[in-house]
């Protein structure tokens, strides 16, 4: 391909920024920025379990995702009553990539909300989501003290990225343009130390080869060292899980 969105070269991560602290009433806060994709990011603690945990002496952990109405080039309606397919979609998988390094049993019976809230979207949401979503959650764990060091509690660090085939040529962080011409749009969640959570990829109207999927594992595996890289620099001395290391794809 000749080029891409602002001349990115095809295994580019777009420019990417964790704001801590974003706000002052949530524990944890941040705004992270995916290129034009912002999400705010909160972890919220509260004192009390669903009822099937009730009386189990551990935790749980949820995710929200809303798009708020001026976060796309068409309003987007909030959501009153129940969110639509595509957010539940995304919330759930918010919430497994971060259940996958939380040690619940750590925590009594409490519940971590992390609330996810797309201020603007060009591509890439979801991922930028739980990037932001796992600051946030080290952030709030660090302000409860009685719980012991947040590494006690966080196992791993997580960030994922979207990873695609458009106009034949595999390329890393789509940007919406791209998501919307893609012959294959993948999404990979992974551990710092290499190990995946989740891999969702499908072919647009077409299909790939396993050279071509591994092709996107490969790059999605570079991605992601860069952003648990930048996760490590925005948490600073509060990132317990040593050096960003390959995988073992």
């Amino acid at each position: 391909m000749s080029s891409r969105p602002n001349q990115r070269p095809v295994d580019s991560l777009r420019p990417l920024e964790f704001q801590r602290q974003f706000t002052r009433s949530a524990p944890g806060s941040v705004l992270v920025r995916m290129g034009r994709t912002m999400v705010l990011c909160t972890c919220c603690i509260e004192n009390a379990v669903p009822p099937f945990l009730v009386g189990q002496g551990q935790g749980w952990l949820t995710a929200e995702y809303s798009m708020l109405p001026g976060s796309s080039g068409t309003r987007k309606p909030r959501s009153t009553s129940k969110p639509d397919g595509r957010s539940i979609e995304i919330q759930r998988l918010i919430g497994r990539a971060l259940r996958a390094v939380v040690d619940l049993s750590r925590l009594g019976e409490r519940t971590l909300w992390l609330d996810c809230d797309v201020l603007e979207a060009d591509g890439g949401t979801r991922t930028a989501s739980i990037n932001g979503a796992f600051v946030a959650l080290c952030d709030a764990l660090a302000q409860q003290q009685e719980l012991g060091p947040v590494s006690a509690i966080v196992t791993q660090s997580v960030a994922a990225i979207s990873v695609g085939i458009v106009a034949g040529e595999v390329c890393l962080d789509l940007e919406y343009v791209e998501d919307r011409d893609a012959e294959v749009d993948l999404n990979l969640v992974m551990t710092g130390d290499g190990r995946l959570i989740e891999v969702q990829g499908s072919g647009e109207e077409t299909t790939f080869t396993r050279a071509q999927l591994d092709a996107m594992l490969a790059l999605g595996e570079v991605g992601i060292r860069q952003i648990t890289a930048a996760q490590k620099r925005a948490l600073g001395t509060a990132w317990p899980w040593g050096e960003v290391t390959p995988s073992a794809i």
